[in-house]
């Protein structure tokens, strides 16, 4: 049994090679990291903690995995090279299965998230069509093995829901 929480990084700065000549060095936006919080604290509300956090290295996935430390309460991040820009879906997949937590979250990028679980669901990266919004929550279960097409997806919740969750405001 599994249950799986993937979670697409916050609002980044654009994507500009002149000014972020490696796009994985490009950080979260100061609106992002402040629109984030609120959200993790809605998220705490929903899922008030988790077994262990596997993030991209890359800056704006790593910022938003530490907010989710920081202002949630979840574990400090371990880093993921396989929920990174370029990898594979089946990768990280391979990443999930292996792992032996009752709980766990991911944190990376979009496509690569929303084929990840649609792959989990169904066997296919294609056959879900979701994209995730940055700063959303995907919830997906596993009765079993947590193998491609063993998956329940069970909500995906927006950033602007889970602002409204955050009964700090």
């Amino acid at each position: 049994m599994l249950d799986l929480y993937i979670v697409r990084h916050a609002r980044a700065g654009h994507a500009d090679p002149a000014v972020w000549p490696d796009d994985a060095e490009r950080p979260l936006t100061p609106d992002g990291i402040s629109r984030f919080r609120e959200a993790a604290r809605g998220l705490r509300r929903l899922v008030p903690s988790v077994d262990v956090v596997l993030s991209s290295s890359f800056a704006r996935a790593w910022q938003t995995a530490e907010l989710l430390h920081e202002v949630a309460g979840w574990p400090e991040p371990t880093r993921c090279a396989e929920l990174e820009v370029g990898r594979t879906p089946a990768s990280a997949a391979a990443v999930v299965a292996a792992r032996g937590e009752r709980s766990l979250a991911v944190v990376g990028h979009e496509p690569h998230l929303s084929r990840l679980a649609s792959l989990l669901c169904t066997r296919s990266e294609d056959e879900l069509q979701l994209e995730l919004k940055k700063g959303a929550v995907a919830f997906l279960g596993f009765d079993g093995t947590a193998d491609p097409g063993t998956a329940c997806l069970h909500w995906i919740v927006p950033p602007k829901i889970l602002r409204a969750v955050d009964g700090e405001r």
